[in-house]
């Protein structure tokens, strides 16, 4: 048999094959989109078919919080101790680092205007009202806050140049 007789047959064997490749390849191809389609769909069902269960002590109504203890330190981040009934529960909180009072950031005041410095004591003092209570803390109702009078400020000479003096 001549050779150009075989060409033909071997050319429609391959291209057989060509399509029955190509058509495998679209068919992996169609299930593995179909597969990440339902696997997204559904991972959102999941999502929205949560229900968030209450957490423990939810039938508690009064809660009681306890100061913010820092957890390094006199400031930062520090826990809250939350009691009701037998319950006890700690929650993260956070003492300004600016805060040194001793009526704590819990507690908000209004105050009044620095009284005149009293020179026995070397202290000015005011008072405030209690404005905002935060956490169910134990505030006053008023308080009065002290601190160290100012000290006088000098008058500096002025300094002289270095030109010439007469």
């Amino acid at each position: 048999m001549p050779i150009s007789s075989q060409l033909p047959d071997t050319h429609n064997v391959l291209t057989k094959r060509r399509q029955c490749i190509t058509v495998k390849m679209r068919h992996i191809l169609s299930v593995t989109l179909l597969l990440v389609i339902v696997m997204t769909a559904d991972a959102s069902t999941r999502k929205k078919d949560k229900v968030k269960e209450p957490k423990s002590g939810a039938d508690c109504a009064e809660w009681k919080y306890g100061r913010c203890v820092p957890t390094n330190g006199d400031c930062g981040a520090g826990v809250r101790e939350a009691t009701c009934n037998q319950q006890t529960k700690k929650h993260k909180c956070k003492v300004p680092c600016n805060w040194k009072k001793d009526f704590g950031a819990d507690c908000k005041y209004k105050f009044g205007r620095w009284a005149e410095c009293d020179s026995t004591t070397g202290t000015k003092s005011r008072s405030g009202t209690l404005k905002k209570v935060l956490f169910n803390a134990d505030c006053q109702a008023t308080i009065k806050v002290s601190k160290p009078c100012a000290p006088k400020t000098k008058s500096k000479p002025a300094k002289k140049g270095k030109g010439k003096e007469n």
